[in-house]
């Protein structure tokens, strides 16, 4: 290997993640022999090295760990270097190693600082980086760091700063609403409706903070014209006006100028936010509720608006206290940032996808991209205009229009999409056919339910029912259905992890070579998510 170039030795590396090492013995042996690629000074050779390491000691995390420990200067000098394309692509890397060691790169949070000449959708990554990154002793000068952002000529990436002091604003509560609340007294309108949004979303995870939201309240309403901005604003009003002495006055202009706005979610939040004010100061809102309700129901146009308001106006008919079991419910829910918090993952649930455009366009969208690249067959979709064929009996509804066409080398088939075929009608004609062909497909690693089903969906086999990740056994039991109303029913089962996936499928019609075809068809689909060799 130190004969051939950096190209040469990414794809050595790469072709050794299909070796097998029969002992640890002989697995310790080929990591100390392939070290030293750890401190290439190529970044696709440290990449293609790392993978190689950390798929290779799946059993063994402290090796795992040691390894992302070595890596970390590499991926630091990638993450700062002159080309965007390399600089991105680390730090998508980058924030796959933090879902399972967070804090990884705290120590060199000031490495992920946003350059001026930086494009945007690197400093939006930059800015995501740095807040898994805050600490008690980094906190203030990320802060400090992100305030600067939030003035920004470019209003996504001012917004985007302001959500993300809204973020760490769930641990470190007084400092962020305290720059959250002077951002206020800049008067920029995209900057206090992102801060308004971003005080709506902590007053339901903090609830402590809710005097200090509300004091800074008053006067955004002559500010904000965006319908996020607005519809925070009313709702913060409408959950918190008891606590924001000019509440009923602001709502009152908004119902005052209801005539004129344009989006219609804004009239509902305005709609629940004035009838949930009306419980707690009634005086002050009863003649500009009763104006907001014959407006929607008499005069307006958009019937998601007009029938919210005819709800409202039967409810409070049926009395106040049957109002106030509908209307208040919790304020806020502090449990719901638990669930919100990403809990650590082993590496093992990532480290196949390492190295690959899978951290850069994310595992859900990865798997469509791949199953819509597949080798052979070839798919491509058409109109289907004969539909005279089927048979009476057969599943699929007259109006299908599209079908998948497959053209192999080794015949045709046409799978229609939209089996309609429950659970129960596949469980019977399951028990009641022979097994018409069974195979062991090669498999590494855990199984992604959510991918495969993806991917079998682009070609038009339907899942019936599927096991949990993790479980063991895993199965799935899927169908599909040809133009001729041939039925295709297909178990899958996983025994352990690394061992052969079991293919068994059963067809309604005896038809080899469409049978064929079919399981072509599968390998291809599923290979292209999972790496099936052919």
């Amino acid at each position: 290997m130190a004969d051939l170039d950096q190209w040469g030795q990414s794809e050595v590396l790469a072709f050794l993640l299909r070796y097998r090492p029969r002992s640890e013995e002989e697995l310790f042996n080929i990591l100390s022999l392939l070290d030293g690629y750890l401190k290439s000074s190529s970044p696709s050779v440290v990449m293609a090295a790392t993978k190689l390491f950390l798929v290779l000691a799946r059993e063994y995390p402290h090796v795992q760990a040691d390894v992302l420990v070595r890596v970390k200067g590499p991926l630091l000098a990638a993450c700062t270097s002159e080309s965007r394309e390399l600089c991105f692509t680390a730090l998508c890397h980058v924030r796959q190693i933090l879902s399972s060691l967070p804090g990884h790169f705290s120590s060199h949070y000031k490495k992920f600082f946003c350059s001026y000449s930086e494009p945007h959708y690197i400093k939006c990554q930059k800015m995501e980086v740095l807040c898994e990154l805050v600490n008690d002793e980094n906190v203030q000068q990320v802060l400090e760091e992100l305030k600067g952002y939030c003035t920004d000529i470019s209003v996504e990436l001012a917004q985007g700063a302001i959500s993300a002091i809204g973020s760490i604003a769930r641990t470190y509560t007084e400092q962020c609403v305290g720059i959250l609340t002077e951002l206020l007294g800049l008067q920029q309108e995209h900057i206090t409706s992102a801060v308004v949004q971003a005080f709506r979303d902590l007053v339901w995870l903090c609830p402590q903070c809710t005097d200090a939201v509300c004091q800074a309240l008053p006067g955004c309403e002559d500010i904000i014209q965006d319908s996020e901005g607005k519809q925070a604003l009313i709702w913060l009003l409408g959950a918190h006006g008891e606590k924001v002495p000019n509440a009923p006055y602001v709502l009152e202009d908004f119902v005052e100028n209801v005539k004129t706005e344009v989006f219609p979610a804004v009239k509902m939040e305005l709609l629940t936010a004035l009838v949930r004010l009306f419980l707690s100061r009634p005086a002050e809102c009863q003649d500009m509720l009763g104006r907001l309700l014959y407006h929607c129901i008499e005069e307006e146009k958009d019937m998601s608006v007009r029938d919210r308001g005819l709800f409202y106006y039967r409810l409070l008919q049926s009395g106040v206290d049957e109002v106030k079991r509908v209307l208040c419910s919790p304020k806020s829910d502090p449990s719901l940032g638990l669930l919100e918090d990403q809990t650590e993952q082993p590496v093992n649930t990532w480290a196949s996808e390492f190295n690959t455009l899978a951290p850069i366009y994310g595992k859900a969208r990865w798997a469509l991209v791949t199953a819509h690249q597949p080798g052979e067959p070839c798919y491509a979709f058409s109109p289907c205009t004969d539909s005279g064929n089927r048979g009476t009996g057969s599943l699929i509804s007259e109006g299908s229009k599209e079908v998948l066409k497959v053209h192999p080398d080794t015949g045709s088939l046409t799978l229609i999409p939209d089996v309609a075929l429950t659970a129960e009608q596949f469980e019977k004609t399951w028990l009641s056919l022979d097994i018409s062909c069974q195979q062991s497909l090669p498999w590494v690693g855990t199984v992604h339910p959510d991918t495969i089903q993806t991917a079998l969906h682009v070609v038009h086999i339907q899942t019936i029912a599927m096991s949990k990740a993790g479980v063991q056994p895993w199965k799935a039991y899927f169908t599909a259905q040809d133009d001729s109303g041939c039925l295709f029913l297909t178990e899958l089962l996983l025994e352990a992890e690394d061992s052969g996936m079991q293919v068994a499928v059963k067809q309604s019609e005896a038809k080899p070579e469409a049978l064929q075809v079919f399981m072509s068809v599968f390998r291809t689909a599923v290979g292209a998510v999972a790496g099936l060799r052919s």
